[in-house]
């Protein structure tokens, strides 16, 4: 017997069935925290509100009600990283071992740390090799033991992340500016990234080197 969208979602199931449209997937809401009965509650939570207010980051860095600030910045910095994945993915092409032999972001070049010692790196090989060690950082139970309560004392692998995960996005707005811009105008992930290193003080302010950027790059019309 075969199951609707329409009658799981009634269920309260979250799920992609098998055979699900794309343009159907995710096609349940979750308007509040309470709602969610899982472990993943936040992660499920904040992943809904991408969904349907991805332009506002105003609204997805505010802490909810019932989770702990450190933990909701737990739960981005995951996310980021997921998204991320795909961010490199659609840069591949542009950013080559050929065209970009080593990782600049304006004209500071940075050493790789992805291999026993610091070396040069392609700029797509360092943005890899930076993204792995995030992950595997998040993923750690000795970082990170509990999610649902993150200790002040993990506030320095945060630090570490966001300094060098901000080079990824420096070297494709003053390298691959056309990529940025297009990805930010459909994903406001930089955006993203850096309101909340700004809120939780994740890095100086000299660091920050991408100017400020129009506001029309966050609409959905903005086209490049």
């Amino acid at each position: 017997m075969s199951i609707s969208i329409g009658e799981t979602m009634g269920h309260g199931l979250r799920a992609n069935l098998p055979g699900t449209r794309e343009e159907d997937c995710f096609s349940w809401n979750c308007d509040s925290l309470d709602a969610i009965k899982t472990e993943l509650a936040a992660q499920e939570y904040l992943q809904s509100l991408i969904r349907r207010r991805r332009f506002d980051v105003d609204a997805l860095v505010e802490v909810p009600l019932g989770v702990e600030p450190l933990a909701w910045l737990y739960e981005h910095m995951r996310q980021i990283c997921v998204e991320l994945g795909f961010y490199l993915t659609s840069l591949h092409s542009e950013c080559t071992e050929q065209g970009c032999p080593v990782m600049r972001a304006s004209e500071t070049t940075y050493y790789c740390a992805g291999h026993g010692r610091p070396r040069p790196c392609s700029a797509m090989g360092y943005s890899i090799h930076t993204l792995d060690y995030a992950v595997r950082q998040l993923s750690s139970a000795a970082s990170f033991p509990d999610r649902r309560q993150v200790a002040e004392s993990s506030v320095k692998h945060f630090q570490s992340m966001v300094r060098r995960l901000y080079r990824v996005f420096a070297h494709a707005y003053f390298h691959h500016r056309e990529v940025f811009e297009r990805q930010e105008s459909t994903t406001c992930l930089y955006a993203r990234f850096v309101r909340l290193a700004r809120r939780y003080e994740l890095t100086p302010e000299s660091l920050i080197i991408i100017p400020e950027l129009p506001t029309t790059i966050g609409d959905p019309g903005f086209h490049v």
